[in-house]
């Protein structure tokens, strides 16, 4: 496994980001969940690189060591990454994000140059917008945590940094109890052995410093994203399940209305995790083969 190596940003803050597979392949950067981190998911990894792409994975601005920036949108991803590419020597990629990466997938796709096809899978769909019931549809604990985010930027932080307690230790049986309330049936199968471990080890190296990085992204989310999505002209490929209780399918319904010139694949009885897991193969296959990979 290639270490976690550290970029200094042209605004002097640091990075965490890591790179894997072929040293010729295009780069397939993924945006993590909210939280997530540098720490990759093994089964998507392994599927990129049976494809012949780099996976390069990255903490968010505020996630693990690497350095907030306070007050970002979700744009304001796109810097970072161009750094990320200028230091691997890559001058072109493929994007996909999951849950909270969603957005940043989708902000990479319609601004970071070089970009040939993005995916999201279960991705967050704008706040605000007079044809989306945002909350609608989601668990318990996430009404709750977007409602401190509705409230102001002091309550969303009370409300995560005690969330923040019980996942910075968190031990891979745990966290179907931590996050009862935002897992079907469907989650809850595929939250053992390996993939436990992982998320598990996510959230750890993801909220060790602090709850900024949630924060922030919970704060991004519900304000403007800072571009538009029309501005996207690179093959766009949504994937979204009918049973998730954190992006509810209502995000991937309305995305397969604004989004027009996207493939939306909508599964049913497919929950939060459960399509990322199962579904690998086929969204890296369309990805592939729309860049002309």
């Amino acid at each position: 496994m290639t270490d976690i190596e550290t970029l200094t940003l042209p605004d002097s803050r640091l990075l965490d980001y890591r790179v894997s597979g072929p040293a010729d392949g295009v780069p397939l950067v993924f945006h993590h969940g909210t939280p997530g981190s540098v720490l990759p998911i093994t089964d998507l990894e392994e599927a990129a690189h049976a494809r012949g792409l780099r996976f390069v994975t990255y903490s968010r601005a505020g996630y693990g060591g690497s350095g907030r920036n306070a007050g970002r949108r979700v744009v304001d991803v796109v810097p970072d990454i161009q750094a990320v590419l200028a230091a691997i020597g890559a001058e072109s990629a493929v994007v996909a994000g999951w849950s909270g990466g969603g957005p940043h997938s989708l902000a990479s796709a319609a601004r970071l140059p070089g970009v040939k096809a993005a995916l999201v899978i279960a991705g967050v769909a704008p706040y605000g917008r007079p044809d989306l019931d945002f909350l609608a549809g989601m668990g318990d604990d996430n009404l709750d945590e977007f409602g401190a985010a509705l409230e102001s930027e002091a309550a969303v932080r009370t409300y995560l940094d005690k969330a923040r307690e019980g996942l910075v230790d968190v031990a891979p049986g745990d966290i179907v109890r931590e996050m009862a309330s935002l897992l079907p049936d469907v989650d809850r199968a595929v939250l053992t052995d390996r993939y436990a471990d992982e998320q598990a080890a996510n959230f750890r190296e993801a909220l060790r410093v602090s709850a900024d990085g949630w924060i922030d992204d919970d704060l991004a989310f519900i304000t403007d994203w800072g571009f538009d999505l029309d501005e996207i002209d690179v093959p766009t490929f949504l994937w979204q399940g009918t049973a998730d209780l954190m992006v509810p399918v209502s995000h991937g319904r309305w995305f397969e209305q604004h989004l027009p010139r996207a493939t939306v694949t909508i599964l049913p009885d497919e929950g939060h995790p459960s399509i990322s897991l199962g579904a690998v193969d086929a969204m890296l296959d369309q990805l592939v083969a729309a860049a002309g990979l």
